[in-house]
């Protein structure tokens, strides 16, 4: 069977879990291949993502390499019996591969994380504030281009809810007085926040300028976390683009900063009337 060219990032991901099976039970590429049957090129196309992989077939890779872990032996077959499209696939070829990454990534997602420091994650943005976001690229994109981003981002926001994926989001003041469109588009997206604070399995905390530290790195990540710790993700926004990482160390490391986020945020009802304040100050502006 040819190898797929561009592979999804659930299929990639599969991929590299039974690379990572393999390389734990001390097993060689060419090894398994005997094993399988099979040339060890396919074993060099599966574990890139570069071909299809059955659920009979994962379990016999999961034998052969002495795997007795259930939980993450029942979620990879739940990854290999699920279809790699989504609803994101209609916008294939009209945005960047990055985009679609990220809206396949939520989709598996058990839980969600994000830790926002320069501006509202984009899972939270009012329309206005997203298309202002992107308006101020360099060089500036065309009108269509805009347009087709925020409808991606409102729409990554309605699958969530869908869902019904719970989502833990904890945003630097920095984030909340940050001003894409100016003070009555950042005043909209604030009362819009403060609205989604009170959704049940949505919880928005502020880290205020005057805490004591600042938990991790200065970029906004997320943290898919998933059915089993094993298959969570981490996706990075940089200037240079979207980053995943899904190597255990960088899991864990991101876990810990997490669960130092919970304890050094204001509590719900304290981020809103935070929230509140800075709004109120925003609508002194142009009111």
């Amino acid at each position: 069977m040819p190898g797929r060219h561009n592979p999804t990032l659930s299929q990639r991901r599969l991929g590299t879990e039974l690379r990572r099976m393999r390389e734990h039970a001390g097993i060689g590429g060419s090894q398994l291949a005997r094993q399988l049957g099979v040339a060890s090129a396919y074993v060099t196309q599966m574990e890139n993502g570069k071909t299809n992989i059955s659920v009979d077939r994962l379990l016999t890779i999961a034998a052969a390499c002495k795997c007795v872990n259930r939980p993450l032996i029942e979620a990879l077959a739940d990854l290999a019996a699920t279809p790699g499209k989504g609803w994101w696939e209609e916008y294939r070829g009209v945005l960047p591969t990055d985009f679609l990454e990220v809206a396949e990534m939520e989709a598996h997602a058990h839980k969600l994380y994000t830790w926002a420091t320069t501006y509202v994650p984009g899972l939270q943005q009012t329309s206005e504030y997203a298309s202002a976001m992107f308006a101020r690229v360099t060089p500036p994109l065309p009108r269509h281009d805009i347009d087709a981003r925020t409808s991606f981002r409102v729409q990554r926001q309605r699958a969530i809810r869908a869902n019904g994926t719970p989502y833990v989001s904890f945003i630097h003041e920095a984030a909340l007085r940050m001003q894409f469109g100016g003070p009555e588009v950042l005043a909209a997206q604030l009362d819009s926040l403060i609205e989604e604070s009170e959704v049940e399995g949505i919880s928005v905390r502020v880290v205020p300028f005057d805490m004591d530290t600042f938990p991790g790195s200065g970029e906004n990540v997320m943290f898919a976390d998933a059915v089993v710790p094993e298959l969570a993700t981490l996706e990075m926004d940089t200037a240079l683009g979207v980053l995943f990482f899904d190597a255990p160390a960088d899991l864990a490391s991101h876990r810990a900063t997490f669960t130092r986020l919970g304890s050094v945020a204001l509590s719900d009802d304290e981020s809103r009337r935070f929230i509140r304040s800075i709004r109120d100050e925003m609508k002194s502006k142009y009111e």
